[in-house]
């Protein structure tokens, strides 16, 4: 069970690295769907490994399973792109804390699909969060402190693919292995993010002193990270695992805060503690309740 958990605080502590390693190949010039790019791409080696080692029950012949994959494929890839996005407009913090909204967002598409019900406990959950975003964001307000529209509206779109690619993999679960869900995801995520992006960038990459420093971002990012999180997910206890994940915006924050010399006032802090208090409770309440059910 330690062990276990471990490896899902190992995956978050990798997932808030990958922010600050993004931010860092930002502010080297390179374009965010190529940072998102390489992220995947090096993610899809390692789960591709995964698959060859242990390709037993991958369900590859169930047109379900590619399908949700599919799906989660579009959600991660929105979930990388637009967090980097986020980030190269506003901070590392801001954009992690967003993206850290998602299950907010899951939430929301359950209530109108009629998968949760609607209770005064959860609206109120939800506005605490969007108290918080405002003042993380202080969008009320035009100065300097302000985080601009785009970094908000791109760092709540990663919020929102990562729901979509939560919904995804859940679907596509019962169709096959996590190894052959993420192998289809990942390819998915590359070529949509090759299409967006500058294919000369990506090549010319490999020439540059950046190359290692991509290579670690889709290591820790989506190699390694993701192994880990199911990994650990099998003994983890799905409440233990939400309180865990809050290592990632946690970890991004201090990254941006001593490496890239970011700041945030007291009310922003106000904001993020809000966000994550809030959000990290609703997901417990949620794993508690299913695994009561």
């Amino acid at each position: 069970m330690r062990r276990s958990t471990l490896l899902v605080t190992l995956a978050a502590f990798c997932w808030g690295l990958s922010g600050g390693i993004g931010a860092v190949l930002l502010e080297r010039g390179w374009d965010a769907f190529t940072v998102s790019f390489y992220r995947g791409a090096v993610g899809f080696l390692f789960v591709f490994i995964w698959l060859l080692l242990r390709p037993q029950r991958s369900g590859l012949a169930n047109r379900k399973l590619w399908f949700w994959s599919a799906i989660a494929g579009a959600g991660v890839a929105g979930n990388f792109a637009f967090y980097f996005l986020s980030i190269g407009e506003g901070s590392v913090a801001v954009a992690a804390t967003l993206m850290y909204c998602a299950p907010v967002f899951v939430y929301l598409v359950s209530f109108t699909l009629g998968l949760e019900s609607p209770s005064l406990q959860k609206w109120l959950a939800i506005l605490l969060v969007l108290l918080g975003i405002v003042l993380l964001t202080q969008i009320y307000t035009l100065g300097a402190g302000a985080v601009s529209v785009f970094a908000v509206t791109t760092g709540l779109l990663s919020g929102m693919s990562y729901a979509l690619f939560i919904f995804g993999f859940k679907y596509a679960a019962p169709h096959g292995s996590p190894q052959a869900i993420l192998v289809i995801a990942f390819a998915v995520l590359a070529i949509i993010l090759i299409a967006l992006g500058e294919v000369s960038e990506v090549v010319a990459a490999f020439s540059t002193p950046s190359l290692p420093l991509l290579v670690l971002l889709g290591v820790l990012g989506a190699g390694l990270s993701f192994i880990f999180y199911i990994f650990g997910l099998n003994y983890t206890a799905p409440a233990v695992a939400s309180i865990v994940a809050m290592v990632e915006p946690v970890t991004a924050s201090l990254f941006g805060v001593v490496v890239l010399d970011e700041k945030l006032n007291l009310i922003q802090l106000t904001g993020m503690a809000l966000i994550l208090i809030t959000v990290t409770m609703l997901s417990v309440h949620s794993s508690r309740r299913k695994a009561s059910i």
